[in-house]
């Protein structure tokens, strides 16, 4: 008996039906299709990855499936790799084509994708893949990259509208579902985290268009107002609730005279995402190493007793120790308190920024490969092209922190402290100490470094090491390979 020619529709970080190309390739085809997503043991095991992602994609699939109602059925959602879901999914259909975007993912994703393509020409499957937000795999230049961004943006987004009995209707995925490891899409409701789903994003992004915009530029570098001046978007697009299109198209929607500083530095950082992402596709060295080859004859002692403080917020500095705890509980920092933590990582701890990677790639909910690496080498100094910026803790606490609200939130120690010692609680005297019923070194610790002596030895190393020829030879590649030939049209909106 012959099987049934059907599709399949992959998802990874596209969790969503509207413009999802790989839904409107396998509307277009006219086949039957199903909809999957695949917990992979490789992703599941891997130090990236955290229950807090797994759960953010639970929440989004079950949003995904309220859609699916309507056409009766679901996404199969199973514990499984890929190959061998696939080969399960052959015992009851003939897959023609598999549908899904190219992931710019980590190596881990990279080597499963080459299997996998193996896979499906030993099989004589079609895989076809599309570009996710305008990312491209294969550039070894940026000529005309912006303008093939800007032109993808403006496309018409894709629209899902299967025909009648398109998607495999509900039955036929419970069978597939007997022979598999089908996963619970239950998650715990009493967490700090953003929810995960296409609604919940287009709440966030309703809001943020319609009122929260209006203190964008004024709070954005301020760890606590920034959690609702700020669009809170970045889950969304790093899962892909929503799309960086339809969020920028909405952003040319309803930017007017009024409100084109706030919005138009908004959409100038959705250009600059899609940068960086670039950047790490054409450059998936950045993972493990340093993009700027000239900072490998870095060598930094590595100290088990600083990362511990830094990563359970307790190094004595209150402003990083309230960004790593407030990171743990809720998955989300503004850029510059992100920028701030590694900065304390690299620079004033001297850690390499590798031993950051997963504790914050595990904290971050919006985890985004593509952000993650490069962001942490420049935020490190070891690109060779940025200006190297030492975050001072201290002065950042009390220029974006002012009354200590967002510290003593964080960091209930110091609640009972006036604002002023709240910032830097070792200024405090044994009889201040004792005035205010607090113990340095017992209810809150003492800085595990002196600020200013390991600012300098970071600024004298990382400046000197600028000059070096390797350093300035790679910065020379770097430029030539990733420099757009006007900067200034990332800022057009502004």
């Amino acid at each position: 008996m012959n099987k049934e020619k059907i599709n399949l529709v992959w998802l990874k970080r596209d969790l969503r039906l509207h413009d999802n190309e790989a839904i409107s390739s396998a509307i277009k085809s006219g086949k039957r299709f199903l909809i999957f997503y695949a917990f992979e043991k490789i992703l599941l095991h891997d130090l990236h990855y955290n229950v807090r992602h797994w759960d953010f994609i639970k929440q989004s699939i079950v949003d995904i499936n309220k859609e699916l109602i309507g056409y009766e059925s679901k996404v199969l959602s199973v514990s499984s790799d890929i190959i061998g879901l696939c080969n399960q999914i052959q015992n009851f259909y003939a897959i023609d084509t598999v549908y899904s975007h190219i992931e710019t993912g980590i190596l881990t994703t990279y080597v499963r994708d080459k299997e996998f393509k193996r896979y499906c020409r030993n099989n004589n499957i079609s895989w076809k893949e599309n570009i996710n937000n305008g990312v491209q795999r294969g550039l070894q230049h940026r000529e005309k990259w912006y303008e093939d961004w800007e032109f993808y943006m403006k496309k018409k987004q894709e629209v899902c509208n299967p025909l009648e009995d398109q998607i495999l209707k509900l039955e036929e995925v419970k069978e597939i579902e007997k022979v598999s490891h089908p996963i619970s899409l239950e998650t715990p409701s009493d967490t700090k985290f953003q929810k995960g789903g296409r609604s919940l994003g287009i709440k966030y992004l309703t809001t943020f268009f319609n009122e929260r915009h209006k203190e964008y530029m004024f709070h954005i570098s301020k760890p606590e107002l920034s959690r609702t001046s700020c669009s809170r978007l970045s889950p969304y697009l790093a899962w892909g609730n929503l799309s960086v299109r339809e969020v920028f198209q909405e952003g040319k929607k309803v930017k007017t005279k009024a409100n084109t500083r706030h919005i138009g530095a908004f959409l100038s950082r959705l250009r600059w995402q899609a940068h960086f992402i670039q950047k790490f596709e054409m450059e998936h060295v950045m993972e493990n190493a340093s993009v700027n080859k000239g900072y490998h004859k870095l060598k930094k002692s590595i100290s088990k007793k600083y990362q511990d403080a830094w990563k359970t917020g307790t190094t004595g500095f209150p402003l990083v120790d309230a960004c790593m705890r407030c990171l743990k509980e809720t998955g989300y920092l503004n850029f510059r308190m992100r920028a701030l933590t590694v900065s304390f990582f690299t620079h004033i701890l001297w850690q390499p920024w590798q031993d950051a990677t997963t504790h914050l790639s595990q904290m971050f909910l919006d985890f985004e490969p593509g952000i993650h690496f490069p962001q942490l080498q420049m935020q490190a100094g070891e690109t060779g092209i940025n200006n190297l910026r030492i975050y001072n803790p201290v002065k950042n606490s009390i220029e974006h922190d002012e009354d200590a609200k967002f510290i003593k939130k964080w960091v209930p120690e110091l609640k009972k402290l006036d604002t002023f010692f709240a910032h830097e609680p070792y200024l405090m005297t044994p009889l201040e100490q004792q005035l205010y019923d607090f113990t340095l070194g017992k209810d809150y610790p003492n800085p595990i470094v002196n600020l200013k002596k390991t600012r300098k030895k970071a600024s004298d190393i990382l400046w000197n090491l600028k000059k070096n020829p390797e350093v300035k030879k790679e910065s020379k590649r770097i430029l030539l390979k990733h420099t757009l030939s006007d900067r200034n049209i990332m800022l057009r909106d502004r």
